[in-house]
């Protein structure tokens, strides 16, 4: 017996040969029983999706205004679960203007971009979470719980240590973990290294500490 593909692994199969660039994809559902094409489109609803018989319209954007790709995999696993089946193609995709990409950047791979900037034998560091609302605050700190996120002043910001091999400070892998986890709850922001030692050698002692507005960290 032939196994439908699920909706939501069809648009990830699709995601993954889309070109990195991509700033928007536009998507066509054939709902394969009509009866229940009415609330297929209820359920993709925030997508606001075009009809025309059977066929449902909707964009993937990455970016700005629109329906992100997190958001379009809970409204087709939602079809998913419903028993809604119908053949998902792509129909057309654009790119991003770089600027764009680089503001739409997941903060998983901010941070791995900027690791990639430090010397090869950094040690530890200090870095800060930048996010774009406040509201995001709470729940970051949540998600972010296993890197020991502190506060720091009355910015929507999380900072916290980080070490490279040994000493005080998550891995670079954890951080990595969690900051994506925030990407899968649409958090946004922007990552800065604060301080960076290179080939520290701790004796007696968990690392290095740095005095910052009067609080050692």
């Amino acid at each position: 017996m032939l196994r439908l593909l699920a909706l939501v692994d069809r648009f990830n199969e699709t995601e993954r040969e889309l070109p990195d660039d991509w700033g928007d994809a536009r998507f066509l559902l054939t709902v394969s029983d009509a009866g229940r094409c009415d609330r297929a489109a209820a359920l993709l609803g925030p997508a606001n999706p075009g009809r025309r018989g059977n066929a449902l319209r909707f964009a993937a954007v990455r970016h700005g205004g629109g329906v992100g790709p997190e958001a379009v995999r809970r409204l087709l696993r939602r079809l998913d679960l419903e028993g809604i089946h119908g053949e998902l193609e792509l129909v057309g995709v654009a790119e991003a203007p770089a600027a764009e990409l680089r503001q739409g950047e997941a903060l998983r791979a901010r941070w791995e971009r900027t690791l990639a900037s430090l010397p090869a034998d950094w040690s530890d560091l200090y870095a800060e979470i930048r996010l774009d609302s406040t509201d995001f605050v709470e729940r970051s700190a949540l998600l972010l719980a296993p890197v020991n996120p502190s506060r720091f002043g009355d910015r929507a910001s999380l900072r916290f240590r980080c070490a490279h091999h040994y000493g005080y400070g998550v891995s670079p892998e954890m951080a990595a973990r969690c900051l994506e986890r925030c990407d899968e709850e649409g958090i946004t922001g922007e990552i800065e290294i604060l301080r960076v030692l290179s080939d520290t050698h701790p004796v007696a002692t968990q690392g290095p500490v740095w005095l910052v507005g009067g609080r050692s960290v």
